[in-house]
This record gives structure tokens, C-alpha cells and sequence, in this order.
């Protein structure tokens, strides 16, 4: 391994992997894919720069991947050059500064929730009696689609939202590494937790300007891959 003194820890997001950003026009999903993962490999070995995944995460990008029909190949890749770590929730400790932003920003949001419910139930009784009383399931099913968009976007855009969220931003915590991702929420928070973040969309040029400017042989621009 070469010596290189720029050591550094990225907790890779699922968002990373599925993000139209970092392919190529000419590529297809699992090109691109399989580019990313030969350049991760490439820091490895040349930068000693490690990637990371929760468990959690992990199984949640292997399971799409499969959905998406990738190789058992490019599986094997993944399973290799990113690193599979629990994030040890009982020694890493959250300010409870956080705890409280949190709890405020959820209660906010479920009353937005129930603006957009009550929103949801009005429109529904106008386009009742816009129909004279007959039933129009079609008007209620765009009411109700339109209602699950709204409701989604009120309580679940820009906030932890999952378990998954949470094991990311907690080893990421642990380890002092940069979050790599594309989801808003999780930026939000990485800066509330004092992480350094990047979006995912960058972080192939990262690495590969990292390789160019050792000299390494394996990087080229992203055009000639």
C-alpha cells in the first residue's frame, strides 16, 4: 500500500448508490455502480481511505440491487470495498441540545400533518357536493393520492425518518467520518451532529481527484470510464 498521509472514514448512504448523478449518460445502472465501487477500492489501497455502511444500510442497498438485477459479481465488489459496521449506540453520546430539536421539529410537524388531513377533509366534502351527493370514487382516490403526497412531505421530507437514517449518522459519529449522501434530511442532521457531509453526486470526483493527485494509475476522468 502506498504511504499517503490523507487517511480518511466516509458512512456511504444508500442514496450514494441509486443517485442518476454520479453515472455517466452511457452508462447504465450497473456500470455506474460498478465504477464507484472500482474507485472506492482503488482510495483503499492507494489512500487508506475507508468506506463504511451500517448493517442496516448495507442489506437495504443489497436488496435494491438485487431488485435491479446487478451481478453476483458486482455483489461481491460492494461486500468487499465497503466496510459493514454496527455503530456502537451505547457508547456514542448525543447532546441533549439535539434530542430537544429533534422532539420540536416532530412535534411542528405532525400539526403540519393535521393542517394537510383537515386540508385533505374539506376538499373531499367539496367535490361531494360538488357531485350533488353521488359517489365519485375517482375524486376521492386524487384526494386521498394528493393527501398521501402532502402528508409524506409535511411530516417525512428533511427529517430522521427511519432506524437506517439514525445507524448512519451515529457511526458516522463514532468513527469521525464524513456522511456521504443525497438525502436532505440526513445533511441537516449530519451538521447538527458536527459531521462533516458531502453529496453523493461529488463524491466520485472526491475520490478521484484524491488519485490523480498521488499519480495513481487507476483513476481517469470520468468521461474515459
Amino acid at each position: 500500500m502506498a504511504e499517503y498521509p490523507l487517511k480518511q472514514r466516509f458512512v456511504l448512504d444508500t442514496s450514494l448508490f441509486l443517485s442518476e448523478e454520479i453515472r455517466d449518460d452511457d452508462e447504465t445502472f450497473e456500470e455506474g455502480v460498478e465504477r464507484l465501487l472500482d474507485t472506492i477500492a482503488a482510495a483503499r489501497l492507494d489512500l487508506n481511505i475507508s468506506c463504511y455502511m451500517p448493517p442496516s444500510i448495507a442489506a437495504e442497498l443489497e436488496h435494491i440491487l438485487r431488485e435491479r438485477g446487478v451481478s453476483e459479481e458486482l455483489l461481491g465488489k460492494l461486500d468487499t470495498w465497503v466496510i459493514k459496521k454496527h455503530p456502537d449506540r451505547y457508547e456514542v453520546y448525543i447532546p441533549a441540545e439535539i434530542v430537544y430539536r429533534f422532539i420540536d421539529e416532530m412535534s411542528d410537524r405532525v400539526n403540519r400533518g393535521l393542517r394537510v388531513s383537515e386540508k385533505a377533509v374539506r376538499k373531499a366534502e367539496e367535490t361531494r357536493l360538488q357531485s350533488d351527493g353521488a359517489s365519485k370514487m375517482s375524486d376521492v382516490d386524487k384526494v386521498i393520492s394528493d393527501l398521501r403526497e402532502d402528508y409524506r412531505g409535511a411530516l417525512r421530507q428533511g427529517v430522521l425518518d427511519s432506524r437506517e437514517d439514525f445507524d448512519l449518522l451515529i457511526l458516522a459519529r463514532e468513527l469521525n467520518a464524513g456522511v456521504v449522501t443525497e438525502d436532505t434530511g440526513i445533511i441537516s442532521w449530519a451538521a447538527d451532529f458536527g459531521l462533516r457531509n458531502l453529496r453523493g453526486r461529488a463524491f466520485p470526483t472526491l475520490l478521484e481527484e484524491y488519485l490523480m493527485a498521488l499519480g495513481d494509475p487507476h483513476p481517469q476522468s470520468r468521461s474515459k470510464w
